[in-house]
């Protein structure tokens, strides 16, 4: 992981009265936060999130991914980890976040999702404060935050993945996941018009395929929403994927040249070029605060 300012335990206690602004030192680049979402389950969502961590982490980004299921996180399983603590104990306020961060192979780390977890919207005040509030902090240290959300178009995760500057929505051929995809597109995209929308066209037999698959559901959006959507690239279908995990490890580690690999690794390559972090950019936090005290996440 590439070296920058290092990063302070994460604290969830209140802070006290602000510095005058006129002492007050100008405030570090915050990461850029990128939402990977799916319509369905079973697209290859969590997958393609673990490996894009690590193909931004080898372009010299500090990058943090958020496993964002409440219910039925598993991205520490694609990872071979075990970790003791999760956004359970954040919420919960017995630890906080610096306390669970887990490194993960290829150099990001990992903010291990919750099982059975009640809805962020069930959340008191202080508790989404508490969150929001120790989410913004860590994004003032790292490069990228990845927030892998669970699959559907729940309210909660359309709030989360709305909030984010630029949203990748994970697909593959089959007409039911593209029917999903493109419900997932119609509703971002009214919760928040401003998002930036990128597909990501997952298990095709080659780029013929995928750009098929890419100018239909592209251009259904632009007709029927007047959305822009961007197509990121695709993922081949790889028999090295289903291997890597079954064995626990990410494709990208576990067969770094196979064609899969290659390919996800030219998204993280098109992703540096859409997204550089910005001083004082807090967007993100302020948007997802203000949505849930709506009760946008119910």
């Amino acid at each position: 992981m590439v070296a920058g300012p290092s990063r302070p335990a994460v604290s969830t206690r209140p802070r006290g009265g602000a510095a005058p602004a006129a002492s007050a030192p100008p405030p570090p680049p915050s990461a850029a936060v990128l939402a990977v979402v799916s319509g369905k389950g079973g697209v290859g969502k969590t997958n393609f999130a673990v490996n894009l961590a690590i193909g931004l982490s080898r372009r010299r980004r500090r990058v943090v991914l958020i496993d964002g299921d409440l219910g039925l996180a598993n991205a520490d399983v694609l990872c071979n980890l075990r970790p003791h603590f999760t956004l359970a104990h954040v919420i919960a306020g017995t630890h906080s976040l610096d306390q669970i961060i887990t490194p993960a192979p290829g150099g990001f780390e990992l903010i291990p999702g919750a099982s059975g977890v009640g809805r962020l919207a069930a959340l008191g005040e202080f508790e989404r404060a508490r969150l929001i509030g120790s989410l913004e902090e860590l994004g003032r240290y790292s490069d990228v935050m990845i927030l892998d959300c669970p699959a559907g178009i729940s309210p909660t995760v359309i709030s989360l993945a709305s909030a984010a500057e630029r949203a990748v929505v994970v697909t593959t051929p089959e007409p039911t996941a593209l029917t999903d995809a493109y419900a997932m597109i119609k509703v971002l995209w009214q919760q928040r018009s401003g998002v930036a929308i990128d597909l990501l066209v997952n298990q095709v037999s080659g780029g013929a395929e995928a750009e098929a698959v890419g100018r239909r559901l592209v251009g259904v959006a632009e007709k029927f929403l007047d959305c822009p959507v961007g197509r990121l690239g695709y993922v081949c279908r790889d028999p090295n994927i289903p291997a890597a995990v079954r064995a626990r490890r990410p494709v990208m580690i576990a067969s770094p040249r196979c064609p899969a690999a290659a390919c996800i690794d030219r998204a993280a390559e098109a992703l540096i070029r859409q997204t550089a972090p910005a001083t004082g950019r807090q967007g993100f936090f302020s948007r997802v605060a203000g949505l849930l005290a709506r009760g946008g996440g119910r």
